[in-house]
């Protein structure tokens, strides 16, 4: 299963991208998250629905310096999802 989350707040410059790579590979998940010109964090996971939701849940707190006001899932294209099921880590991608 492929989940796209959009998280905003104050979410970059304050190590969240760091937070989730380390916390998605400790979930054995795979896929990217990158910053977004509009201020949010963009992720794409790839894994189990249940540590899917594993995810979801911790996207809500984030690394100490983080200040999440809100947690949006988002469809991802059949392209993606493939993409995401092929990724053999989890890693930080360019700024969109």
């Amino acid at each position: 299963m492929t989940s796209r989350y959009y998280v905003a707040g104050r979410v970059q410059g304050v190590g969240y991208r760091h937070w989730l790579v380390q916390r998605a590979r400790a979930l054995s998940l795979v896929g990217w998250v990158r910053n977004r010109r509009d201020g949010r964090v963009e992720v794409v996971a790839y894994g189990e629905k249940d540590v899917l939701d594993t995810l979801e849940r911790d996207l809500a707190g984030g690394p100490p310096a983080a200040d999440v006001t809100g947690v949006e899932t988002a469809p991802v294209t059949p392209e993606e999802a493939e993409l995401a099921a092929r990724a053999t880590g989890f890693e930080q991608s360019s700024t969109e």
